[in-house]
């Protein structure tokens, strides 16, 4: 199983690379797998500011429909656009051409409350 190290993770299986005060937000190669082939990515929330824990949109897969929980605070600048005709790129480079959105990070200590890599193993086993 893939899970990059320079990445933090969220119980949910959200992962996030940090680009200065910019969190690039997408959900793990375990989420993916899980879920299936990827379908649909729904996400409809540029602009907005969305607290910790909220939903900020949903991808559906062949088995199922699941939410996409903000694994930090702050205002949604960027939607993957290539995910509109190749919705797939999340089951083949989820942590590259398939990342969601980025955010402009409110609480950057928000990071600190994710999993490191070692402790995102140790959850999905």
């Amino acid at each position: 199983m893939n899970i990059p190290s320079e990445l933090k993770y969220s119980k949910e299986h959200e992962w996030v690379r940090v680009e200065g005060d910019i969190a690039v937000i997408g959900i793990s190669a375990f989420a993916q797998g899980e879920l299936g082939d990827i379908i649909y990515v729904d996400i409809d929330c540029v602009g907005d500011t969305i607290a910790k824990d909220e939903i900020f949109g949903t991808v559906e897969a062949v088995k199922t429909v699941s939410d996409l929980f903000m694994p930090v605070s702050g205002e949604v600048v960027e939607f993957n656009e290539a995910l509109k005709d190749t919705p797939a790129l999340v089951n083949s480079n989820p942590y590259d051409d398939g990342w969601m959105i980025k955010v402009k990070m409110s609480s950057p200590a928000e990071l600190d409350e994710l999993l490191d890599a070692a402790a995102y193993q140790s959850l999905i086993g």
